[in-house]
């Protein structure tokens, strides 16, 4: 009897996950890719290659070839992913891949995501927006004519949807996310404090000290970097409160979409929305604070899913493992 595979895959901006049915999450790599610019051939791919990050030299360049969610860089995507399964499934005429995808994608970008994985060897091709697979994850009743609302806050983008009856009614996506408070940090310890830091270092400052909301007492974290003037190593402490101002700006963008998809959302929906709260993932939801800051602002319970980092993927595995299910979710075959 010929066996089916399924796998379900979070190829994000930060991290690529993937799911395959009967095994679980198998690959939690950063999706960074390092690139010898001599020899033209990939060096390193994920924990390795994210160590180079902003440490490598002129002849190796460590980037990211997803970007906001999308495909930047097709070749190097294409290597990635394949480099991460190499290990862990040998592909066949009978792989399906059930990969998320952000919402209101183009039809370009969409069609980039399946040329990848059809170009890597899956037989077919299913689109599964990141909003329902963090609502799978979580087990919420999507298939009731009661409505939810996933905020999912990854490090490229912000997704947010109103789900019922199986699929999405509203959505909206911004690019203020994980990346953008990073580069506000950086932006703001130069301009504040006169010291030039990296992404990785600005990473560490927000995973440290970064909040939604003022914390009991004062928190700070020791850094170090290049002083403006100067040039020479210079270390700095960094307060939670300085980081919360520089932060602050962007979070403010994120509740307006939320305000913003509510008021285009049918009035009954919306009903079930203040019942049934706010569902946040993704690593935005992390931030401490973040959801007593939505749910004063909103006015609606936040409530964060369980392992935010890992539902998308997870939700993808749900459908992997039980794709007759929710094939109706499903996008695809991809256009």
């Amino acid at each position: 009897m010929l066996y089916r595979k399924y796998i379900g895959i979070d190829a994000g901006t930060d991290n690529t996950r993937v799911y395959v049915r009967g095994k679980g999450i198998v690959v939690d790599q950063p999706s960074i890719v390092a690139f010898n610019n001599r020899t033209h051939r990939v060096v390193a791919v994920g924990k390795r290659a994210k160590e180079m990050l902003a440490r490598t030299p002129s002849h190796i360049t460590a980037m990211r070839p997803i970007v906001n969610g999308v495909i930047a860089d097709f070749d190097m995507a294409k290597e990635m992913i394949r480099t991460a399964l190499r290990e862990h499934l040998t592909w066949s005429f009978l792989t399906d891949a059930i990969v998320a995808i952000p919402t209101n994608l183009t039809e370009v970008e969409r069609k980039s995501v399946f040329d990848l994985f059809k170009e890597i060897g899956a037989s077919n091709v299913y689109l599964l927006p990141q909003p329902l697979a963090a609502a799978f994850s979580h087990r919420l009743e999507v298939y009731e004519p009661s409505a939810h609302l996933i905020v999912d806050m990854g490090a490229g983008s912000t997704d947010m949807a109103v789900i019922s009856m199986g699929g999405i009614v509203v959505s909206r996506r911004l690019k203020v996310a994980g990346e953008r408070f990073n580069g506000e940090i950086v932006k703001g310890v130069r301009d504040k404090l006169h010291l030039e830091i990296g992404e990785p270092t600005a990473e560490s400052i927000k995973l440290h000290v970064g909040a939604a909301k003022p914390a009991d007492g004062v928190r700070e974290v020791t850094i170090r970097g290049r002083d403006a003037a100067s040039g020479l190593p210079r270390e700095e402490a960094v307060k939670d409160s300085l980081v919360r101002d520089w932060i602050g700006p962007s979070l403010r963008k994120v509740i307006d979409a939320m305000k913003g998809l509510i008021e285009i959302t049918p009035p009954e929906l919306v009903g079930d929305i203040y019942k049934n709260g706010c569902y946040i993932c993704g690593g935005g939801s992390l931030l401490q604070g973040i959801d007593e800051l939505i749910a004063r602002e909103v006015g609606i319970d936040v409530h964060i899913i369980d392992e935010p980092m890992t539902c998308v993927a997870r939700g993808s595995g749900v459908v992997a493992e039980s794709f007759r299910d929710y094939q109706a979710a499903l996008e695809g075959p991809a256009l």
